[in-house]
């Protein structure tokens, strides 16, 4: 039998072979407590890259999945509440119907007439009264006939006792007709024409095949409200109702910054111990696709002052991303440096695998509200040399001028999230905590984690106390749905990762689950 083994740390390793229980949230003031004490009792030592996590500093905010992932819906409601509060602070542009394809709507949307505006037949054959139809087989007579956008001088005259009227579908149905029989239930002539007589074999039930006048809705209904994401219905909906422009949110900029000396741009030649950024382009992809707009920043080394000055130009977009330096390494610098700006720190960590090293935060002071000179020509220089792998870039694309309409956010600070650098813990970790605030701020309204089920394929052994979304493929459906685990080498293995389409998530109380055993699958 084949068995996948997770140890203590987290780190999954392939050998040949519910959800967890909710615990209550930290109420506010206790947690403001924990993370003022956790900041101001940390050691840091900025000029030997050293800082002090021994025993004796605070204890680090690790939350579990259930109370992280709360913790950041709760400031998530706190952007929608800010940025709807006053319509005026609103960063919107007015884009053609396709363009606004994908976007987010920032006003509602309301029929400008009934729908249908008239009675409408849904099946091709004869406009009938229900009542002639009680004996059967019942042969009527064909008096005329009604094709789709037949104008009202083309509609004949109430139908009567015994007469039927030949109709097609999206054709609007005469007075005095209440239902329509399918041609297929008639005999008579192939193409009905009028002075002609139907036998009809079926009864039909008064209204059926029709959709009466304002059944789908009324004038001055709303049909879309604001805040919806803007998908192919959306869009004909509004073409419906004569909407060739619609005004919706500006995507929200969200910086990305990629940390490490041994990180280099996609144009370098890594050395021996050096990898190529992958994470900027991951984030990248990820953002777009939550409705944000990426702003790639020069990696990040591993010194505190030019991370300072790269932090600080992220905190100038919307919401900030870093990767890397975020763990207990003596370069793990983000942190220090956070701190050194007295950002205020929601979590320190997460109870989840991969990805226990996240965080969750806001703000900073900057020791100069506007960049240095010297840091945003560093910054616009090393943006121009990969202005061609297709994202934004720097100091330059910070200044770039914004879609018309675009005012100063109602949110000051910024929220940031230090990310892990492993690249499959920062996708995780993005699409668990980092979403649900880019959704925030680009105005969509909440949605909560959406879980399939399956069967497993082989037995997962692993250990309590975390909970783990470990990338697997996903065949099947429904009641045939099959799960395994790619064989992967742990949360830096892109490879293997990007053959799965989902994570099998493990809750932290589960040690061997056997295959056969239905288990929650969250789609890639």
């Amino acid at each position: 039998m084949n068995t996948v083994d997770f140890d203590g740390q987290g780190e999954g390793v392939q050998r040949n072979c519910g959800l967890g229980a909710t615990k209550k949230c930290f109420p506010s003031s206790l947690r403001q407590n924990l993370l003022t004490a956790a900041i101001h009792r940390r050691k840091f030592s900025f000029g030997n890259y050293h800082r002090d996590m021994s025993a004796s500093s605070s204890p680090s905010i690790v939350l579990s999945f259930e109370d992280a992932r709360r913790v950041v819906e709760e400031h998530a409601a706190e952007i929608r509440a800010a940025c709807f509060k006053d319509a005026h602070t609103q960063n919107t542009e007015t884009l053609d119907l396709v363009s606004a394809a994908g976007r987010v709507l920032a006003e509602s949307v309301a029929a400008d007439r009934d729908i249908p505006p008239f009675p409408r037949a849904t099946r091709d054959g004869y406009a009938v009264r229900s009542a002639d139809l009680a004996k059967l087989p019942a042969t009527l007579d064909v008096v005329a006939e009604i094709k789709a956008g037949a104008q009202p001088g083309e509609i004949p005259c109430p139908v009567k006792s015994g007469q039927a009227v030949a109709i097609m579908t999206g054709a609007p149905v005469p007075a005095g007709a209440d239902a329509i029989v399918m041609v297929e239930y008639t005999s008579g002539q192939d193409k009905p024409a009028a002075i002609a007589r139907v036998e009809i074999s079926r009864s039909v039930a008064p209204g059926e095949n029709i959709v009466a006048r304002g059944a789908e809705a009324k004038s001055g209904s709303q049909l879309l409200t604001a805040s919806c994401r803007l998908n192919d219905a959306a869009i004909a909906l509004a073409a419906s109702v004569g909407k060739s422009r619609l005004k919706i949110f500006v995507r929200p900029r969200v910086a990305v910054l990629t940390t490490g000396d041994e990180i280099v741009d996609l144009d370098t030649e890594p050395g021996p111990t050096q990898i190529r950024n992958s994470n900027s382009y991951s984030l990248a992809v990820q953002i777009q696709q939550a409705g944000g707009e990426p702003v790639l920043l020069p990696i990040a080394p591993d010194e505190p002052k030019r991370l300072r000055e790269l932090i600080e130009e992220g905190l100038r977009s919307e919401l900030l991303l870093m990767t890397g330096g975020v763990s207990m390494g003596r370069y793990d610098l983000v942190e220090p440096v956070l701190a050194e700006m007295k950002a205020e720190f929601f979590f320190t960590g997460a109870k989840i695998q991969p990805g226990r090293p996240v965080v969750f935060g806001r703000g900073g002071a900057s020791k100069d509200d506007n960049l240095s000179a010297a840091s945003e020509s560093q910054s616009a220089a090393e943006g121009r040399k990969h202005a061609a792998h297709g994202v934004r870039r720097g100091s330059e694309a910070q200044k770039k001028q914004a879609p018309e309409g675009r005012k100063t956010s109602p949110l000051s600070p910024t929220y940031f999230f230090g990310l892990p650098g492993n690249p499959v813990s920062t996708m995780v970790t993005f699409e668990l905590f980092a979403r649900p605030m880019l959704e925030a701020l680009a105005g969509m309204l909440p949605r909560q984690l959406s879980f399939l089920h399956a069967q497993l394929k082989s037995e997962i052994r692993s250990k309590t106390g975390l909970k783990r979304f470990l990338p697997a493929i996903l065949s099947g459906e429904l009641e045939n749905a099959k799960v395994e685990l790619v064989r992967w080498q742990g949360s830096g293995d892109i490879a293997a990762t990007a053959s799965a389409n989902c994570y099998i998530v493990i809750p932290p109380d589960r040690e061997n689950i056997p295959a056969g055993d239905w288990v929650a699958v969250l789609m890639r």
